[in-house]
């Protein structure tokens, strides 16, 4: 949240969002961020969508690219 904050996508609050889900999906997502309140949980949830590393796609993409003479020392 600190990296959404700082890059300014929490400035404001002027979108809205609705929809229905499993209860039980609330209250896991809950339990395991510690965040009590929906707005902050779908918040919390977009900014992790929003600053998604990519990191495994990336990887699976540079197989195979690392030079072979490079000397990894073992």
């Amino acid at each position: 949240m600190r990296s959404a904050e700082e890059i300014g996508l929490l400035r404001e609050k002027d979108g809205r969002i609705t929809g229905r889900v499993s209860s039980g999906l609330i209250h896991e997502a809950k339990a395991r961020t510690g965040i009590e309140s929906d707005t902050d949980l779908i918040a919390f949830a977009l900014a992790n969508i929003a600053l998604e590393d990519n990191f495994g796609e990336v990887f699976r993409a540079l197989e195979g690219t690392v030079d072979p003479d490079l000397d990894l020392e073992f």
